[in-house]
């Protein structure tokens, strides 16, 4: 009997539930620590950062910060975390802030990074003032990921009082959105980069999320190219933007089937299209951008290979059709790869995020989405992602929205997650 879509995303995203030996070894681990007068000074000390946590949130958000422009925020972000007590904080080639806390254990020291970041899907121009409406904060970009930003700087200054055995490196990434193509973890992650040994991703609104599960996409700029006229005395030329619809209707006409039936799911969508000069002229060049996703490697190369042939079927009747002029050309231009991935369940992040939930009643839900623990998860590095805190909406809109509703939460599970991975000295 084949296997259906709903029936394989949830094997996907649940995977082998994490061991009883395992959950019992980490719920034991979490309850020690949440009962160390230390550890439980710490978890206070995150609630008592709330007036100076809401400042920082208005801060940031107004600081714009568009993929390949994070350079302003970025070197704010930088100052908090040295003002947060991080004292080695630098930022590196491609513009991303690494703070390392280094841990006082002998010998080879394990290093967890603590990651959020730093732009949003907006252009600069975007008016990213913040309104405030009783405990709703309105603004582009507020939530995703201002707030993810918020979450590391009240770890980073509620860990002062407190000694690990292993480094933590709070993180604030470039290019996670749009055609920034997570080349900030990329680089993070690069081979000859820092030594890491799990991250934990801040990104999303829920606190019981755990993304678990790394959609992988592929996209394209897809351009038509052809010698353009005037639309009376030329006619009768291959028209590229005419091609570019018959490329997207034979596309759309093989990948929605093809998305329907796939055993996990798959997604696609023609994000961007331009091009064309005047409306009585004959364009010389039309363009669009194509996104296509999903979890399993192969549903990405299919949906790949259906565009590839919907391109060359597409031009192909344009050119065939014309009566004068050269042919039309056409070409796919990758503009953006996010490699897919899943955790190991029984790992110790994902163990820890559990019991860390747990102690707050919080059952978790697993989930699975395109986040900078991608690349880790591809790589077989232990990450998964946690919820920010707060309540939030609206995200990539211009009247997104954070409510300051239980927002010490998420951020004391991650303290708990934390300490749990890169351990405390006695």
């Amino acid at each position: 009997m084949p296997i259906s879509r709903r029936s394989t995303l949830a094997f996907l995203l649940a995977g082998a539930a994490v061991t009883p030996a395992r959950a019992t070894e980490a719920d034991a681990q979490i309850a020690a620590l949440a009962t160390r007068s230390d550890v439980a000074a710490a978890l206070a000390h995150i609630e008592h950062q709330h007036d100076q946590s809401i400042a920082d949130l208005i801060e940031l958000t107004q600081i714009p910060a568009p993929p390949f422009g994070e350079q302003a925020r970025g070197i704010r972000f930088a100052e908090m975390l040295r003002n947060a007590g991080i004292g080695d904080v630098v930022i590196d080639e491609v513009g991303n802030v690494i703070g390392r806390r280094r841990g006082v254990g002998r010998g080879r020291r394990r290093t967890l990074a603590v990651i959020a970041h730093l732009d949003t899907v907006f252009p600069v121009e975007t008016d990213v003032q913040v309104r405030i409406e009783g405990n709703t904060y309105r603004a582009p970009g507020i939530g995703d990921n201002s707030r993810g930003l918020v979450y590391v700087l009240m770890l980073a200054r509620a860990m002062q009082a407190l000694q690990t055995r292993g480094d933590v490196l709070f993180v604030g990434s470039v290019g996670e959105e749009g055609l920034g193509d997570l080349r900030g973890v990329k680089h993070l992650f690069r081979r000859g980069g820092p030594r890491i040994d799990a991250a934990l991703v801040v990104d999303g609104g829920d606190p019981g999320r755990i993304v678990n599960v790394a959609v992988g996409s592929v996209r394209y700029r897809v351009v038509v190219r052809g010698p353009g006229g005037h639309s009376w005395g030329a006619f009768g030329l291959a028209n590229p933007h005419h091609a570019l619809g018959r490329i997207i209707t034979h596309f759309d006409e093989a990948a929605l089937p093809y998305t329907a039936n796939a055993a996990a799911k798959a997604t696609y969508n023609v994000g961007r299209i331009g091009g064309g000069t005047s409306v009585n002229s004959i364009p010389f060049e039309s363009w669009m951008e194509v996104d296509m996703r999903s979890a399993e490697p192969q549903a990405l190369i299919d949906l790949e290979a259906l565009l590839r042939n919907a391109a060359a079927q597409g031009v192909a009747e344009e050119n065939a059709g014309r009566s004068a002029g050269p042919e039309i050309t056409v070409e796919l231009e990758p503009v953006g790869v996010r490699p897919a991935g899943r955790a190991d369940m029984q790992s110790s992040i994902v163990a820890n995020a559990v019991a860390a939930m747990a102690r707050f009643g919080i059952e978790p839900e697993y989930e699975a989405s395109s986040t900078d623990a991608n690349v880790p998860m591809s790589l077989g590095i232990p990450a998964i992602t946690v919820a920010r805190g707060g309540a939030s909406g609206g995200a990539h809109a211009p009247d997104e929205w954070w409510r300051d509703e239980d927002s010490a939460v998420a951020p004391q599970i991650g303290l708990l997650i934390v300490l749990a991975e890169v351990g405390l000295a006695a």
